[in-house]
């Protein structure tokens, strides 16, 4: 269990690792204890120094020699030690990703793992979330959600990504680039089924912020060509119960073994019904001697 941090550095902030989130458009969404952090930790860290550096000065805060330090995917092995060595001596490292709430779809889990895995404290400051301001201007539920991520680019693993999700008693978050979002609101249709509601909220806080809502079938022809610009978050209504009788199954069965193994579609369509996998898969083995 990880200690709460304890004592103050030059700054005020608590030693240990300050995860910070920042805007995700609007800069004055940004909280005054995330500015309290950035204004007073020994350490500054981020995905973007940039992005930071122009946040800052939005909000008066000066860097005052302090060290700014790139952390992302890309120079973890070299930056990692660095941050981890301050962490070490108690000095206060505070990390903000380019935009959001770190770790969620952002660098920062090594840092914050690496850091835990020592017993430094990790703490939030929370803020900003693209996927939770998603799910509240959605008109979706929002009492059970997943977050799932960006799909795979690959057509087999996103077929067998979705496949995944199909079954799932929960409203669904994805991220995915304004390229590929038509095609694959397609095939979202077509493995999750064409009924299901969904809203694609674009450039949110932003100036241009727009949120279209419609059923995966609707959404998917009204982007099939048009290719919308800026940020996108895709929230999908969770699919209805249904009754195991044993049409439904077979039914079932046999639109699923279309697009997936025998297996694979076994599994689903027993997640989606409740029905026992193994009477499942024998009547998907059934099917495909027939």
């Amino acid at each position: 269990m990880t200690a709460a941090p304890a004592g103050r550095g030059a700054g005020g902030i608590p030693p240990g690792l300050h995860l910070v989130a920042v805007p995700i458009g609007a800069a004055r969404d940004i909280t005054l204890r995330a500015l309290d952090v950035l204004a007073g930790a020994d350490v500054l860290a981020a995905e973007d120094t940039r992005t930071l550096r122009h946040l800052m000065e939005i909000h008066g805060i000066a860097l005052n020699g302090r060290p700014l330090v790139a952390y992302h995917d890309h120079n973890e092995a070299a930056a990692l030690p660095r941050l981890m060595a301050a962490l070490r001596e108690g000095k206060s490292v505070a990390y903000a990703p380019e935009a959001g709430t770190p770790l969620v779809s952002d660098p920062g889990f090594g840092l914050a793992r690496a850091a835990a895995a020592e017993g430094i404290a990790v703490v939030a400051a929370p803020g900003a979330s693209a996927v939770l301001a998603a799910l509240a201007v959605s008109g979706l539920p929002s009492d059970r959600f997943l977050f799932a991520g960006f799909p795979p680019a690959a057509a087999g693993e996103r077929a067998r990504f979705i496949a995944e999700l199909a079954p799932l008693r929960a409203t669904l978050i994805l991220y995915e680039s304004p390229r590929r979002v038509g095609r694959l609101l397609g095939e979202l249709a077509e493995g999750l089924g064409e009924t299901r509601q969904a809203a694609l909220c674009r450039e949110l806080t932003k100036r241009f912020e727009e949120v279209t809502r419609g059923t995966l079938g609707d959404l998917a022809e009204r982007f099939a060509a048009a290719e919308p610009k800026g940020e996108i978050v895709l929230v999908i209504d969770r699919g209805a119960e249904v009754q195991a009788d044993a049409a439904t199954l077979e039914d079932l069965l046999r639109e699923a073994m279309t697009r997936l193994s025998v297996k694979d579609a076994a599994a689903e369509v027993a997640a989606k019904t409740g029905t026992s996998k193994r009477s499942i898969y024998q009547l998907a083995l059934n099917l495909s001697e027939r």
